[in-house]
């Protein structure tokens, strides 16, 4: 199997995931061979990692007109392993894997139909100022809101 660095036992890191949100695959995020473009599954951590911020009740702050904090990604990676082609049902899973002072560490993992693990992937997000773009540390709720 692949090696990826952010993994250390794929086995047991595939276990600590709990929440994942269900794509389908359009055929606008196919090439001409049908199988699913690699630029979308960055597409697709990000509508799983709304979702998951959504669930761990974060959002709303973020999305106050009146709010000061804000997420950005720092950075984003993803590790293909299988082929994914048009009309294919995944289920992209998302959890923390660390959180720092003003950032986090969110890991994200695909599977197909068959339970078989796709494409993996990772990225830090941090909090920052609407106003001054400085990163922002999280309040203690902020921290307890991630599970981990």
């Amino acid at each position: 199997m692949l090696r990826i660095a952010y993994i250390e036992n794929m086995e047991k890191w595939s276990e600590e995931f709990t929440f994942s949100v269900p794509v389908t695959v359009r055929f606008s995020e196919t090439d001409m061979y049908g199988h699913l473009n690699n630029t979308v599954t960055f597409a697709y951590f990000e509508y799983a990692r709304i979702e998951y911020f959504k669930h761990v009740g974060h959002m709303a702050d973020w999305l106050d007109p009146n709010g000061t904090t804000i997420p950005v990604v720092a950075d984003l990676q993803c590790d293909y392993m299988k082929q994914v082609f048009f009309d294919e049902q995944l289920s992209i899973f998302v959890k923390t894997a660390a959180v720092g002072n003003s950032s986090v560490d969110i890991h994200y993992m695909a599977k197909n139909a068959k339970g078989e693990i796709v494409f993996t992937g990772r990225g830090a997000i941090v909090q920052i100022d609407r106003t001054t773009g400085k990163s922002v540390p999280w309040k203690d709720d902020q921290k307890s809101g991630f599970s981990l």
